[in-house]
């Protein structure tokens, strides 16, 4: 995903014009920082011929209509809606016109606001999922409040929820797909030195393969709730459980004391819960110390 501006359509003339002296300026004035940044057509569909031979899919923020348009007439395969813009009407109305997914973040806003454009997106019959977000750079930990995933799932069922993480790290993804968020928006960088405010807590190309491991592994990790014993499991449970055996030498014709039972490992036996089927029986049998005593030994 990247981010597309008009930039004179997305700032004030005196923003656009201001100095900027900042570390991560590449130019002498706002303007020319933010126009430096842009990609132009050529190099948007490169890259979208880049990203099919990958097999990704290529989408994009749009932060006005006109970059808006732009990305429809280059097909891209869904547009982006930061945070600054869930209030945007204007823009949510045109986006929805484009027949394209829609994913909004909800950085800085209220649930009313995030209200107000599901209203509008669902009027329109949009196909749109909203991001729990917090738009602070890099956000704190107690600040991610993901469990706000859970809260706008249950007050829309049936839309797509997901996690805009500008956290350090990879714990925040996975605990925020275990919560239910099917989007997750990550930031990563090839190199941390370089300009820019997100460079500090993008992730590494590494680090990006973890989150996307993890993801991986999780969705086969949370499995479907029916408790099972696995095949996996018959080994170590003969070696972990106890079954029940004699605590010392039993006479044929004894009648069974708890006190006659020991528990011992390997389980080749009956289980412990199993007891009280012996307790009170009669032995046929002679049954030496640590034997295992069952059901056909007693009368």
């Amino acid at each position: 995903k990247l981010q597309k501006r008009n930039n004179k359509a997305q700032f004030t003339k005196k923003a656009y014009e201001n100095v900027y002296n900042s570390d991560n300026s590449f130019g002498k004035t706002y303007g020319e920082h933010r126009e430096f940044l842009e990609f132009d057509k050529s190099e948007y569909l490169e890259l979208i011929e880049f990203t099919k031979s990958l097999n990704l899919i290529f989408i994009a923020t749009a932060f006005d209509i006109q970059s808006l348009n732009f990305l429809e007439d280059i097909n891209v395969s869904a547009i982006k809606i930061a945070s600054g813009d869930i209030v945007n009407h204007p823009l949510l109305e045109e986006a929805s016109k484009s027949n394209l997914p829609l994913i909004i973040s909800s950085g800085c806003s209220t649930f009313e606001e995030i209200d107000m454009a599901f209203n509008l997106l669902n009027k329109n019959n949009s196909e749109f999922a909203f991001l729990q977000c917090t738009s602070s750079y890099p956000a704190k930990f107690e600040e991610l409040n993901i469990r706000v995933i859970s809260t706008l799932r249950d007050k829309y069922p049936n839309t797509v929820i997901g996690f805009s993480s500008h956290d350090n790290g990879i714990s925040a993804p996975i605990a925020a797909y275990t919560l239910g968020a099917r989007i997750i928006e990550k930031h990563f960088t090839t190199d941390r030195t370089m300009k820019g405010t997100d460079q500090v807590f993008s992730l590494s190309p590494s680090g990006l393969r973890k989150v996307c491991r993890d993801l991986d592994r999780l969705y086969f990790a949370l499995g479907d709730g029916e408790k099972c014993i696995y095949e996996s499991e018959i080994k170590p449970m003969k070696k972990q459980r106890k079954s029940i055996v004699a605590s010392r030498f039993l006479c044929k014709g004894k009648v069974i004391n708890k006190d006659d039972l020991s528990y011992k490992v390997p389980n080749e036996g009956l289980l412990p819960y199993q007891a009280n089927l012996l307790i009170g029986k009669c032995l046929k049998k002679d049954i030496q110390e640590d034997d295992y005593i069952n059901l056909e030994d007693i009368i």
